[in-house]
């Protein structure tokens, strides 16, 4: 019994999760009442109609009266006239509304997601949330900007014929009744329908978008390994998976639309032969049952026109829904409710205290365990360790991409937890293994570290890290655009501008994870004077596999399991033995 209540109410939920753009609608009010008072006008204009065609049939042709066909057609072309315009204002204050209320639910789906946290896009697809970003949108805004007018015009005129048709013959009218529920009923059948494959389309198409996201943006490995065919073979099933799910869809409207198509024309038809057999009796004029015929075929045109809109608005609300999911999301690491300010200037110790974290896809194995670790201010401290040590961990951890299960971290004396993000992110410069670029200019990526830098102090930071000749020699120098994920650039180029990014960002933290692991070794001696420089009055936590580029740091941590199992200097860590041992041994030795 519950189960079909459920079933009965999703339905009604998914209509209701329209709901959710009246936040996006409401500042527009002005637009909206533009756009009803032009529908008043036009509809009213367009139910004058056939009252001039009556009087045009009873008086003008019935008493071949010239002055009276001149009057009559010259008012049937005022009401053209307000009807053209009405026609046109209604549009344009729709459509301007529907593209506002988009561009503002775009705005705020896109802050919104962008805000979320790791553990989010740890489990979405980018190619899935830009769909919803865009496909789902887009449907949407269909609705808003045409189909609610549509709808509103024809429940209007429906209302209007309806009355005008009681008012001109109530007995026709009442015939007409008789056929309406006969008309509702394969809107109530096929719509449920429709809104499940409506749903279903959109999320096809958005696995399709995943897979296309997914490929192109790894289109280097795509041709390494020869899957070209492999790979257009997958997004071609992907998108025959959503061509099948629309063509159930289609036909489901389809038969929707034929079906009321033949009922609505099926009454005309009747009240037609009734009105014929009316007129031939004598109990009924001409004229009066071509202005009835007339408002039958309004009404008829307005019970299809809602039935079209009935399916838009099914669509809509299925990728309202989907759009609803993500406005819903909330992240897990956020800003306290009465955060503090972290001191200025910052000093840069840093305390790890028992800290245990497991990831939330690794619930069963810790990261991290019991990990207790003091930094002092202005001190370089190297973590090493195999793959999986935790290392990277510890960035994730310091930069606040989550929080640890049990234990405590805190940056001169303050728990993480109590600053704001922006305000503890803003504290850390972070160079990772694998640089982004983004589809910029060589300047813009550069300022990508922080916003307000000069040309000149862009430039500074790119001397700093060796990347003042490679983008001087570029077309444009540092105008050049960089290409889509920096495909104009080298690994180690690459590497080089997210060094300057930490140069320009002059934070009190740096992280290094594998700065130079691009780098040629001419490079990375230059690199590594940089970064000497860079790290002179900050504290600094380095990554790195190559233990020759970490003999310098004032101590070693040596990771394994998530636990510190030595530490040290070089030298120390040598004569002690063990893991660290074991990894100088491999490398040095070959």
């Amino acid at each position: 019994m519950s189960d079909a209540i459920t079933d009965t109410a999703r339905p009604a939920r998914r209509i209701g999760a329209l709901r959710e753009l009246w936040p996006f609608l409401k500042p527009h009010r002005a637009l909206a009442g533009g756009w009803l008072l032009f529908l008043g006008l036009s509809s009213g204009a367009s139910l004058v109609l056939p009252m001039a065609f009556r009087h045009i049939i009873d008086q003008g042709f019935g008493h071949s009266s010239q002055a009276v066909i001149n009057q009559t057609f010259i008012a049937l072309f005022g009401v053209a006239l307000v009807l053209a315009v009405a026609t046109a204002a209604r549009y344009f204050c729709i459509t301007l509304l529907s593209e506002r209320a988009l561009a503002s639910l775009r705005q705020t789906l896109y802050s919104q997601v962008i805000r979320l946290d790791v553990v989010f896009f740890e489990r979405s697809r980018v190619g899935e949330l830009l769909s919803r970003l865009s496909a789902d949108t887009e449907v949407v805004q269909t609705l808003i900007g045409s189909g609610v007018s549509v709808a509103l015009r024809s429940a209007v005129m429906l209302i209007g014929a309806a009355v005008a048709m009681v008012w001109t013959a109530p007995s026709l009218a009442g015939l007409t009744a008789l056929v309406i529920p006969a008309v509702m009923l394969p809107i109530l059948l096929f719509g449920r329908r429709v809104q499940k494959l409506s749903r279903a389309s959109q999320d096809r198409l958005a696995d399709a978008a995943a897979i296309a996201n997914e490929t192109l943006n790894a289109s280097t490995a795509v041709k390494a390994y020869a899957r070209e065919d492999i790979e257009s073979t997958r997004y071609s099933n992907a998108i025959m998976r959503a061509l099948a799910t629309a063509r159930r869809r289609i036909g489901m409207r389809s038969l929707l639309t034929m079906a009321v198509i033949v009922l609505v024309f099926g009454a005309i038809t009747l009240v037609l032969w009734a009105g014929a057999r009316h007129v031939l009796a004598g109990t009924l004029n001409a004229g009066v049952l071509g202005q009835f015929v007339l408002y039958a075929v309004f009404a008829a045109g307005s019970v299809a026109g809602l039935s079209e809109v009935w399916g838009d608005v099914l669509r809509a609300a299925g990728a309202m829904e989907r759009i609803g999911e993500l406005l819903a999301e909330r992240a897990d690491i956020v800003d306290p409710a009465q955060p503090k300010a972290l001191p200025r200037p910052m000093h840069g110790a840093l305390r790890f205290d028992g800290v245990t974290f497991h990831y939330p896809t690794r619930p069963d194995t810790a990261a991290l365990h019991d990990f207790t670790l003091d930094i002092r201010p202005g001190e370089t401290v190297a973590l090493v360790g195999p793959s999986g040590a935790g290392k990277s961990t510890v960035f994730a951890m310091l930069l606040r991409f989550y929080d640890p299960q049990s234990g405590h971290i805190s940056i001169d004396g303050i728990d993480l937890r109590a600053a704001t993000l922006a305000d503890l992110r803003g504290a850390i410069a972070l160079v990772p293994q694998e640089t982004v670029i983004f589809a910029g200019s060589a300047a813009d990526n550069i300022r990508f570290g922080r916003q307000d830098a000069s040309d000149e102090e862009v430039r500074e930071a790119a001397r700093a890290a060796e990347a003042h000749d490679f983008i001087s020699a570029l077309d444009h120098g540092y105008d050049a655009e960089l290409g889509e994920r920096g495909v104009r650039l080298s690994g180690g180029q690459r590497q080089r501008i997210a060094i300057a990014r930490a140069i320009l960002r002059d934070a009190p933290l740096l992280l290094l994870d594998e700065a130079t692991s691009s780098l040629d070794a001419q490079s990375e001696a230059a690199i590594q004077q940089a970064l000497e420089r860079l790290e002179k009055g900050r504290t600094t936590l380095v990554i790195a596999h190559r233990l020759a580029t970490v003999q310098r740091a004032d101590r070693i941590v040596v990771l394994d399991g998530g636990r510190i199992v030595a530490q040290g200097t070089h030298e120390s860590l040598l004569a002690e033995g063990g893991l660290y041992a074991e990894l100088a041994r491999l490398q040095f030795v070959a």
